[in-house]
């Protein structure tokens, strides 16, 4: 996807998902309507979901794409990394990231975006896979840093930052 196309897509979706998240403030309704919409919205991204920590462990929530690995070994792979470094990190080539956890060995490129709850804790992660090398960039981290925010403010708009 060329890099304009790619800008107009996510601009699109933001539009669409604040009509659509200020029907509940629901964190769950919220994630799963986010989580439905990229993954069907964008040809590279294979699979599609959030982490979240519960008890001291990174736990699969809700998801699309083939099966997740449930829980994952902690501090270990690019999710624990985007938790343990409070960013957004993205992986151009999973292979060559330390610790990488392979939950399907199809997935080549990743993107990693912290949650923070309403008091500004990270509370989890929105991670993508690509099968496509090098599918994301700073455009993907920006729009879906902006995204990842809407899940829990009270009424989502386009002016907050």
């Amino acid at each position: 996807m060329n890099p304009e196309s790619k800008e107009n897509r996510y601009l699109r979706i933001e539009e669409q998902l604040i009509g659509l998240l200020q029907k509940t403030r629901d964190p769950d309704a919220r994630m799963a309507t986010i989580v439905a919409l990229l993954h069907h919205k964008f040809g590279y991204y294979f699979w599609t979901g959030f982490y979240f920590l519960r008890n001291g462990e990174l736990t699969v929530k809700t998801y699309q794409g083939p099966l997740a690995c449930q829980v994952l070994e902690k501090n270990k792979g690019v999710c624990w990394a985007g938790i343990s470094q409070g960013r957004t990190i993205v992986v151009p080539d999973v292979h060559q990231f330390p610790g990488h956890i392979a939950c399907d060995s199809r997935s080549n490129s990743e993107i990693v975006v912290p949650v923070k709850d309403q008091r500004g804790e990270i509370v989890g992660v929105l991670d993508v896979d690509s099968r496509e090398p090098g599918a994301f960039d700073e455009t993907d981290a920006r729009h879906l840093q902006k995204i990842v925010s809407m899940i829990y403010t009270p009424c989502p708009s386009l002016s907050f930052s």
